[in-house]
């Protein structure tokens, strides 16, 4: 494992403003709310402290979230824009780390695995003190970026989500190659929701199956 020690904050305070009037991080995945299906994946992950921005339907989300060890950070100004959240949840974080991990709540097919291997990508990197996965030339998420840059992202002045961080910080942006794309997979819309949710299904099946030894169980 990794010595590289490294705190999550999840971005989980948006507004589902695609999502045909419901909220997607409590939308049903294989029987559980997707953002708590999420959230234990970066629980498992084994990072030092989880926050948790909260901020539309903040008491629903809290509530999903019950008995995951996870602390909480609202967000009042969440409306503004997801850098706000960013700001909050990295000026909530209290536990001593190395790097800090930008997640989204809505990212329902990343696996304990993924981030485990965003962190070990981390500590090898030849340069950078920021990583971004990419997936056949699309940048996906989590960022993790060095400790070091907490100030300047509590005080706007780096923002780790930006299109741009990549054009303005080309010798600190290490770009992490993935062999998987669910690093790009997001749940904006109705069909991005169906489509996650089949290819749960299907990535369950496909374990049992194996777990049972069935055919084609691979």
């Amino acid at each position: 494992m990794s010595s590289v020690r490294f705190s999550a904050v999840v971005l989980a305070a948006g507004l589902s403003s695609r999502m045909e009037g419901r909220h997607k991080l409590l939308l049903p995945v294989c029987g559980e709310p997707a953002v708590r299906r999420v959230v234990r994946a970066i629980v498992g992950a084994q990072p030092q402290e989880v926050v948790v921005v909260t901020g539309f339907n903040g008491r629903a989300v809290f509530e999903a979230l019950d008995g995951l060890d996870v602390r909480f950070q609202g967000n009042p100004r969440y409306r503004e824009g997801q850098m706000t959240s960013v700001a909050s949840g990295v000026a909530a974080l209290q536990a001593p780390c190395d790097a800090v991990m930008i997640c989204l709540a809505d990212q329902v097919l990343i696996e304990t695995g993924d981030y485990r291997e965003l962190i070990e990508a981390y500590a090898s990197m030849p340069y950078g003190s920021i990583l971004v996965p990419m997936f056949e030339g699309v940048r996906g998420n989590p960022v993790v970026f060095a400790s070091g840059y907490c100030p300047e992202v509590v005080g706007g002045r780096v923002n780790p989500g930006c299109r741009k961080l990549i054009a303005e910080h080309g010798d600190e942006v290490f770009l992490h190659e993935a062999a998987h794309d669910r690093y790009c997979v997001d749940m904006d819309t109705p069909a991005d929701y169906l489509n996650v949710v089949a290819r749960v299904e299907r990535r369950s099946g496909a374990a049992a199956a194996a777990k049972h030894g069935a055919p084609g169980g691979r």
